[in-house]
């Protein structure tokens, strides 16, 4: 039996983003996943009229009081963070993470440091991006930025695979076990193809899928909960890599076939499980 996983980030009432992207996937995989929000919003913000709040560190602790009262919180395999609503709920997160690995040492946190988007820019409150760079990455096992996060972290552009195998470096010298960075565009990378590199001590391995003519909110979260999930079954990044990229992708092309719009991800369940396109990592 899989041990459960501690998800803490956002939740909204419609579509598919934080939360609602990583329990129903995680779930139709086979693990356990506790998710406590960071904020709950009517939708994702991208959406005009969009309504919710975000939650203060209290709460954020006095449900994982409750976790622990009840025996729960020390049995759970690790910690998932994404988007947090502001420091204090990544403070809340990292109290977590230290109740849980208190009893189980080997317990792994990913962070998923959201922060911002290529062309958005940063849209996080004051001090979250700090709080990633400074306090997350260093407790961090698995780091998953995008390019625009990447760029962040490490104050490095990724133009080509040697400067993104460098800016990887030096996240990995923060602290984290294993880096991934999605939606990267190389000097190198096709034009209908987006990149993703991941690395650990062992290597960096490369991915690239088709780019679709599609933008959808969640694939990031998506991909980080799928990751976190395969990486703990086996312990293997490229394996790991290949398996969450292989699903979002069909996730998405999915998507695309429906319409946009919302990620299908009841529609196409069955890419979770078995995607119709394997892609492969390969070292570089």
């Amino acid at each position: 039996m899989r041990a459960p996983i501690l998800s803490i980030q956002s939740h909204v009432v419609y579509g598919h983003f934080g939360n609602s992207a990583a329990v129903f996937p995680l779930q139709r995989l086979g693990r356990e996943i506790r998710p406590l929000m960071s904020v709950q919003f009517s939708s994702h913000t991208g959406y005009a009229g969009w309504r919710g709040r975000a939650f203060d560190a209290g709460m954020i602790d006095d449900c994982l009081a409750g976790l622990d009262a009840i025996g729960v919180l020390s049995r759970s395999a690790g910690l998932l963070t994404g988007y947090l609503g502001a420091p204090a709920i990544g403070e809340a997160a990292l109290r977590a993470l230290s109740a849980i690995r208190k009893a189980n040492p080997q317990a792994a946190y990913a962070c998923d440091p959201v922060i911002g988007d290529v062309g958005r820019g940063a849209y996080v409150a004051p001090g979250v991006t700090e709080f990633f760079r400074d306090r997350a990455l260093p407790a961090a096992t698995i780091v998953t930025p995008n390019a625009f996060e990447l760029a962040w972290l490490t104050g490095a552009d990724a133009g080509t695979l040697a400067d993104a195998r460098a800016a990887i470096a030096m996240l990995l010298e923060r602290g984290p076990r294993v880096a991934v960075v999605t939606s990267l565009t190389l000097d190198d990378t096709p034009e209908d193809r987006i990149d993703v590199l991941a690395a650990d001590a062992r290597g960096l391995w490369r991915l690239a899928t088709p780019r679709l003519p599609i933008e959808v909110k969640g694939a990031g979260d998506l991909f980080a909960a799928l990751f976190f999930h395969h990486w703990l079954d086996g312990r293997s990044t490229p394996k790991a890599l290949s398996r969450a990229a292989s699903s979002v992708f069909g996730i998405v092309a999915a998507t695309y076939a429906a319409g946009g719009g919302e990620l299908t991800l009841v529609l196409a369940q069955d890419e979770l499980v078995r995607p119709t396109r394997l892609f492969r990592a390969e070292a570089v």
